[in-house]
This record gives C-alpha cells, structure tokens and sequence, in this order.
C-alpha cells in the first residue's frame, strides 16, 4: 500500500476529487501565475488541475518537483483576485519544494508501523496470558494484557497528534516559504482570510485527502486543535502580517 500511495497516490487523490487536467486557454490567469511562480521558484512546471468544487480551496500532490501537481477548486479562482491567487499558488508550490509530499508519506508509513506494531504486541500478550497456568502467573499475565492494551490503544493515538502537530508545522513553513517566493505575506494573509470566512461546504472533499488543502475542510470544533490537520487560519494570518510588518 505504501508503494502504490508513492507512485500512484497523486493521480488517486486527483481521481477522487474529480479533477480534471487545464490548458493554457481555458483558464489563462491561473496557468500563467502557475507558470511565472515555478519560473522565479526554479521548480519544473506541474501539471495544472481544476476540481469541480464551490468550496475555495487548493492542494498539490507528488513526490517530487519532476512528478508534481497542482489543483484549485472553481470557488477558488471565483473567488480570489491575482495577487491572492499567487499567494495559493506559491503555498502549494512550496509544498512541491520542501518535498512535503515525500515528508508526509514517510510519516504515514511510520504511523502504519506503529499500528501494527501495537496490534502484534496485543496478541502476543493474549496468547501468552492463554498459556500461563500457575494462580501468580495469571495475574502477573492479566496485569500486562492490561498495560499492553492501553498501549495498543493510546499509542495509534498518540502517533496520530504527533502526525497532525508535524503536519501543522509544514503548513507554518509553506506560508512562509510562499511569502519569500512571492515577496507579498498580504497576498496569502488576504486569501487565506477570504478562505477562512466561506461558509460554501465542500462537496468533493474526504478526510484521506483533507491534510493536503491549504485550509481545512471540515471546520469543526476540536479539542484544543489536537486533531486539526491544519493550524488556526487566524495564527497563520497573523504570522504573514507580522512578516509583512503590519501591525
């Protein structure tokens, strides 16, 4: 599974969203902005997408600058003026170039691991527990099933808000990546604002792909942000505008 998600992931992730693949024609301001970012970032031009959704939002996928993609929604580009839709185009290039992609497969694998690692354990305590026949040794065995199933519970658990806490970190490091490519942080701060207050639900949008948006799909309340794919859109505004010493 690892394996497909590396090399095929990008075209299953842009399948499930309905994306389809633009000319030059059909939306021009997008593909030259695309263009004239990867030109002044040094980074081969992606594959262009558009997906079909009223939601604003954007993404980019593969596993490298030679393999990578770039997608916005309809609402987006509705929605956004140049100057801001060059700030999402260089977050999502960003992304392309600290090799986030790579970054967050390899997180996944280790999350994989650790999942299995604790499921192996759980079973070899319960058939060890099985086979032990003195009164002391069932509940020398009873107490480690007990340790041992807190373990495989909490340690999936634990996994996951340290993958979520890396993924927030990146999206901190595209913003600012993105603010040095475009030398503009009101661009992206205005956009992500503008993101921020639609109240157009997603319609093409799952939770297996909702890390890789440049704003959170489902905007529901978490307990202090430990699950949240993305960090506040407010912090991230602030942290541009402080960039682009505005106060």
């Amino acid at each position: 599974m690892s394996l497909v998600s590396y090399y095929s992931g990008d075209s299953i992730i842009l399948s499930s969203v309905n994306a389809k693949e633009i000319t030059r024609g059909e939306y021009p301001i997008y593909y030259n902005v695309v263009e004239e970012l990867t030109i002044a970032s040094g980074l081969p031009i992606p594959k262009i997408y558009v997906v079909p959704d009223p939601s604003p939002n954007a993404f980019a996928t593969g596993r490298d600058p030679q393999n990578s993609k770039v997608a916005v929604t309809v609402g987006l580009l509705n929605m956004l003026n140049r100057e801001e839709l060059q700030g999402v185009i260089a977050h999502e290039l960003s992304h392309i170039k600290n090799y986030d992609i790579l970054f967050a497969t390899i997180i996944s694998v280790l999350l994989g691991m650790i999942v299995i690692l604790s499921s192996f354990f759980r079973s070899s305590l319960w058939f060890s527990s099985g086979r032990s026949r003195s009164r002391d040794n069932s509940n020398s065995g009873a107490i480690l099933m007990i340790v041992g199933l807190l373990l495989a519970i909490l340690a999936p658990i634990a996994a996951k808000i340290i993958q979520l806490s890396i993924s927030r970190s990146r999206e901190y490091l595209a913003d600012a990546s993105a603010a040095l490519m475009t030398r503009n942080p009101v661009g992206l701060a205005n956009a992500l604002r503008k993101i921020g207050g639609a109240k157009v639900i997603s319609k093409n949008t799952n939770d297996a792909i909702a890390p890789l948006f440049i704003s959170e799909p489902f905007k529901g309340i978490n307990i202090q942000n430990l699950f949240s794919t993305h960090p506040p859109i407010e912090k991230r505004i602030l942290k541009l505008e402080e960039m682009a010493y505005i106060k």
